[in-house]
């Protein structure tokens, strides 16, 4: 797996396998493509990741290192995947944070909401979505099980204002989270799965810990947490905090869980230090300006796009959209190689 290329977006105003050059995938600077894994399968996650493997994916800001062509690379579409990466919009913590960053050790942050200021940013980035069409596009949303990652997945790729008596659950109940919100609505939405391997750091600040999986399903409905295995966050942990290696090995983890999805297009709505570290992995031998695009650090409710490619044998679907041509059959040597066959 690797990444080559990503291009920003930004708000208007499976068991742990090697990454090798044989078997890797990557991302590209495309906006959008297309691909058919297999499988659905559950994302493994370690209660204690392990150290970071030396192993990671590549970018590849051309085929330079392959066969000498220079800022270009091709890949058959069938083997990309379009991914929509989102930091969540502006949360509690975010602004007692900035003020004081002794602040992330309050409990009264725990699980912390966004702010009305947030929730501005969510209905920006929805606009945004909407405009691009990007929502037509997207197959389905997986979402860090947080507070305010879920309010800014539903608020961002959710169905419009729900409406009782609408035989469908929502996607958000009322003032979740203290959201003073309306309900969302599961109608003309993607599917909705909560994934712990995209969580933030693990550890120490209460606004990281998540709630029981009982109460989110009480007021985020319509989103999948059968992938999460405990009710209760046995993740956290009060007295160590997860290392930005090992948060950067869970995220070669989720991607390569990521790649196993069947769904074409994806959208991820996660958080800054995740996305940060998982990225920082990507881009090494990219242009310094391609590297940076890919491994900056996410402003709240911003969303870049990126192709994640399979260089590897990872996927094992075929290509849907190639036709083998000769249909009827007939002659239909190119006038070369007939010439090569008969020398005059």
């Amino acid at each position: 797996m690797s990444i080559l290329y990503k291009t920003p977006l930004m708000p208007s105003p499976s068991p742990t396998l090697p990454l090798s050059l044989n078997n890797s995938l990557s991302f590209t600077t495309i906006s959008f493509a297309i691909s058919k894994p297999p499988r659905n399968l559950r994302p493994p996650l370690q209660r204690h990741p392990s150290s970071h493997t030396s192993s990671l994916p590549r970018c590849f800001s051309s085929l330079s290192e392959m066969d000498g062509t220079v800022g270009q690379c091709l890949y058959p579409l069938h083997r990309t995947k379009t991914i929509h990466l989102v930091r969540h919009a502006q949360g509690i913590h975010n602004v007692e944070g900035e003020k004081d960053y002794n602040a992330y050790m309050s409990e009264e942050l725990f699980d912390a909401h966004l702010t009305p200021l947030g929730w501005r940013q969510v209905d920006n980035l929805r606009k945004h979505v909407y405009g691009f069409g990007i929502n037509k596009k997207i197959e389905l949303v997986i979402v860090s099980p947080l507070l305010r990652t879920m309010q800014t997945a539903v608020g961002v790729f959710g169905g419009e204002g729900y409406t009782d008596g609408i035989n469908a659950p929502p996607l958000m109940v009322e003032n979740a989270g203290k959201s003073n919100h309306t309900a969302i609505s599961s109608l003309h939405s993607p599917p909705f799965i909560a994934v712990e391997l995209c969580r933030e750091h693990l550890g120490v600040h209460p606004c990281d810990r998540r709630r029981s999986v009982s109460e989110y399903r009480s007021i985020f409905p319509a989103i999948d947490f059968s992938l999460i295995e405990s009710d209760e966050d046995i993740l956290w942990r009060a007295d160590i905090r997860e290392k930005d290696e090992e948060v950067a090995a869970r995220g070669q983890k989720f991607l390569k869980w990521l790649w196993t999805r069947k769904e074409k297009e994806i959208a991820v709505v996660s958080h800054s230090g995740f996305l940060y570290h998982t990225l920082s992995a990507f881009g090494n031998d990219c242009y310094p300006s391609v590297k940076s695009e890919i491994c900056t650090h996410f402003a709240n409710c911003e969303l870049r796009s990126v192709v994640l490619v399979d260089r590897g044998m990872i996927g094992s679907d075929t290509a849907i959209t190639n036709y083998p041509g000769k249909k009827p059959q007939g002659l239909d040597l190119p006038s070369d190689v007939v010439e090569e066959i008969n020398p005059s």
